[in-house]
């Protein structure tokens, strides 16, 4: 989640630029993967909308993108903006998050890995491949064998999650996460900054399918959401066993 709020007008599209239409995007670019992919996950690559299809800017980038070893780790997020948009609008609200991220939080990219809207189209997030254990930018001290999904929404108390959103979570989760590792298991993990809930170099079990209040003093992904974490969990293993 982003650690520092803007101005609604920024964060979220404007009423006056919605339409009223309710599809998920269908357009899938090609993998960006740079050197050797991973060894074959234990679940399916899902479909995935990549940066050039949402018209990412690439100028903005100001680092490559460096890697972390295999995934242990899913961490899920929510992004912030309100719940009602037409998910024809996710790529235009995908490029103020970058803009935000990079010139705002002084980041190297968008933080998140992927980013999956309410009606549960995958996009790329942050550049260097999908195909690889890109390091993000979303989990501070366990950024290393971890993976960072965001929802496109706000997920407080009570709000309604939809199942298309779930199972977009849990299919890029279950491909993205090591073959020999249980979603609904612990894993160890230590980490590498003081400014996480622990300190650095300190040991800890978190849950394979994480949220990032289990890292972080946040409120991330939201009450609603982080309920949903075991559905996500259950989703993940069975897609996983389906492929087996």
């Amino acid at each position: 989640m982003w650690l520092r709020r803007t101005a609604l007008g920024v964060m979220v599209v404007p009423l006056t630029l919605l339409v009223f239409r309710d599809a998920p995007v269908r357009f899938i670019a090609s993998d960006r993967t740079t050197g050797k992919p991973e060894a074959a996950s234990a679940a399916p690559r899902p479909p995935i909308v990549g940066r050039g299809a949402w018209h990412a800017d690439e100028k903005l980038v100001k680092e490559q993108a460096t890697y972390a070893g295999v995934v242990k780790v899913v961490f899920v997020h929510h992004t912030g903006h309100t719940n009602g948009y037409d998910c024809a609008d996710a790529p235009k609200m995908l490029r103020a998050m970058e803009e935000q991220h990079v010139r705002g939080e002084g980041w190297d990219d968008i933080g998140y890995n992927f980013v999956v809207d309410r009606c549960g189209t995958i996009y790329e997030g942050r550049a260097g491949g999908v195909g690889r254990t890109v390091r993000g930018a979303h989990a501070t001290g366990f950024n290393a064998h971890s993976v960072g999904i965001a929802a496109l929404g706000t997920f407080g108390p009570g709000v309604p999650v939809p199942k298309a959103l779930i199972d977009g979570i849990a299919k890029v989760g279950a491909w993205k996460l090591r073959g020999d590792i249980d979603p609904r298991g612990t894993v160890r993990m230590v980490s590498t900054n003081d400014e996480s809930l622990y300190r650095r170099g300190e040991e800890v079990r978190l849950n394979v399918v994480s949220g990032h209040r289990d890292t972080f003093r946040t409120k991330c992904p939201g009450d609603a959401l982080y309920a949903q974490l075991p559905a996500i969990r259950k989703e993940m293993a069975r897609l996983r066993t389906d492929r087996t």
